[in-house]
């Protein structure tokens, strides 16, 4: 992958690398970013960071997204509700059996041509091709799946067999109370995008995974990182 070019700015490239991960890994504000950086002795302001995210964050995305190896092609759906400007919108998300989160969508509606739109994009971005597709019981998604021919693959269920999705939904509630709801739905899709490709980077299921394996995970998402920001 070509080098990410941080020319004509005035702090080095450590330093905005440094931020944008902070914000994107962790639940913080921008001005919590500021404030820690500030301890370092590196006095940056909170709308400087704004900007790193704004403009690295969606590229850094993209190149860790190339890097992750292909999901479970057994998905889950789901759609939670969030507040845009005073506005009710629909976050639709899908996720496969062991919580990589495969896309994501914001959207003003909770229909079938809302369910359509996240389902071409599952289909279109993903290299495996899906062998079940669970989901809660909104008719949406069966009349989407037929337009696509997919109805047979439709795990129709309650909250226990789509809890794997439901459960993906708590690291965007974490996000919203630092960053006071969304803004716009342009913003909210940008950022949710881009922090699901670094949550996929960085997700750990310690629970199910020995000692020896949880040391070598953070270590292999760090080279992902490194890689992905060089």
């Amino acid at each position: 992958m070509k080098p990410i070019s941080f020319k004509r700015h005035r702090f080095p490239a450590d330093v905005i690398r440094h931020a944008v991960w902070l914000y994107f890994r962790f639940s913080l504000s921008f001005r919590d970013v500021e404030e820690l950086l500030a301890q370092r002795g590196i006095e940056v302001s909170y709308e400087t960071i704004r900007c790193w995210t704004i403009k690295f964050g969606p590229l850094i995305a993209r190149r860790l997204r190339r890097r992750r190896p292909a999901p479970s092609p057994r998905w889950h759906l789901d759609v939670m509700v969030c507040w845009i400007d005073g506005k009710r919108m629909y976050l639709w998300r899908a996720v496969d059996d062991e919580g990589e989160v495969l896309d994501l969508v914001v959207q003003r509606r909770r229909d079938t041509e809302a369910a359509l739109r996240l389902l071409k994009r599952i289909l279109h971005n993903q290299p495996v091709e899906p062998q079940t597709i669970t989901t809660d019981g909104l008719a949406s998604y069966g009349a989407a799946l037929d337009q696509l021919d997919l109805r047979h693959l439709h795990r129709p269920g309650r909250l226990r067999e789509n809890n794997r999705v439901e459960n993906s939904h708590l690291p965007i509630r974490r996000r919203e109370r630092p960053q006071q709801r969304f803004k716009s739905q342009a913003s909210a899709q940008r950022f949710l995008t881009t922090h699901a490709a670094i949550y996929n980077t960085f997700n750990i299921q310690r629970h199910l995974i020995s000692r020896p394996t949880l040391r070598r995970f953070p270590a292999e998402a760090a080279t992902a990182w490194a890689a992905a920001v060089a």
